[in-house]
């Protein structure tokens, strides 16, 4: 049974690609649901600002691993839920792999980016028009008229997308994730 279904895959291998972009495709349908709940949420005060948690205003490593943003309870939570739920996979399934993994890990870095932007796009109280450094404390770092996390993220994202898609060069099959 193992090599039927190992000679399927071979056999669709070119179909990898409209996987990709059906996979992008949920990922951007995720991000527009949980954009829309996180407004419901936060409203017009983003980065949890009026949401009764506890926060880290200052220390010297949120510059480095937070975009110099507040760390908040409520970002912790969220961000770990929303990394158990997109493993959740790799249980399901049973065989994690580093190529599984790299899919997982690059969906949830442009899932964050998507959601962040649409939360924006889609909150009654901002719009594109305020997607501004000036109407955007939170996001202390932009370049070419978005944060950096924006560009770090998709990069980061998209590369290890793509390792998780390529074929091996021995055989042309794709890498099993």
């Amino acid at each position: 049974m193992f090599k039927a279904l190992t000679e399927i895959q071979r056999r669709t291998s070119g179909w990898r690609w409209l996987r990709a972009a059906i996979l992008m495709a949920w990922i951007v349908l995720l991000a527009w649901f949980f954009a829309q709940f996180e407004i419901q949420v936060e409203g017009a005060a983003g980065w949890a600002a009026n949401l009764p948690t506890w926060r880290i205003e200052q220390h010297p490593l949120l510059e480095l691993f937070w975009g110099g943003r507040p760390l908040t309870g409520y970002h912790v939570w969220i961000f770990s839920f929303m990394a158990l739920v997109f493993h959740l996979p790799l249980f399901i399934h049973g065989r994690p792999t580093l190529k599984l993994e790299a899919r997982l890990l690059g969906s949830l870095m442009i899932f964050w980016i998507i959601e962040d932007f649409l939360w924006f796009v889609l909150n009654p109280a901002f719009g594109l028009h305020k997607f501004t450094p000036e109407n955007v404390p939170w996001h202390r770092h932009w370049i070419l008229g978005v944060p950096v996390d924006y560009m770090t993220f998709l990069l980061a994202g998209a590369g290890l997308m793509w390792v998780s898609f390529r074929q091996t060069k021995k055989t042309g099959a794709p890498l099993r994730p």
